[in-house]
């Protein structure tokens, strides 16, 4: 699975150049977990890692040059995405 999101991290990155490498790699497994997570609790079956891969492609293509505005209106998810201060 870390192909897969190292692949959608330095997709991420290169949508959107006010975040790092770092804090995409999160945004991507927040995204991959939140897609399969959705679609276990609505009783879908598992399509494999390939279909999450083109679903979370599909989510950055379309609003990866906005998600670093996300945690000002979605305090839900900030401390995942504020870690990276904590590292320097």
């Amino acid at each position: 699975m870390n192909e897969y999101h190292e692949r959608l991290a330095n997709l991420l990155v290169e949508k959107n150049h006010n975040i790092s490498y770092q804090k995409a790699l999160t945004w991507v497994e927040l995204l991959w977990d939140d897609f399969e997570t959705t679609s276990a609790k609505a009783g879908r079956e598992y399509l494999g890692n390939e279909m999450t891969e083109k679903v979370v492609t599909q989510w950055i293509q379309h609003y990866g040059d906005k998600l670093h505005d996300f945690v000002a209106r979605n305090p839900k998810y900030k401390h995942f995405l504020e870690q990276e201060k904590d590292l320097h």
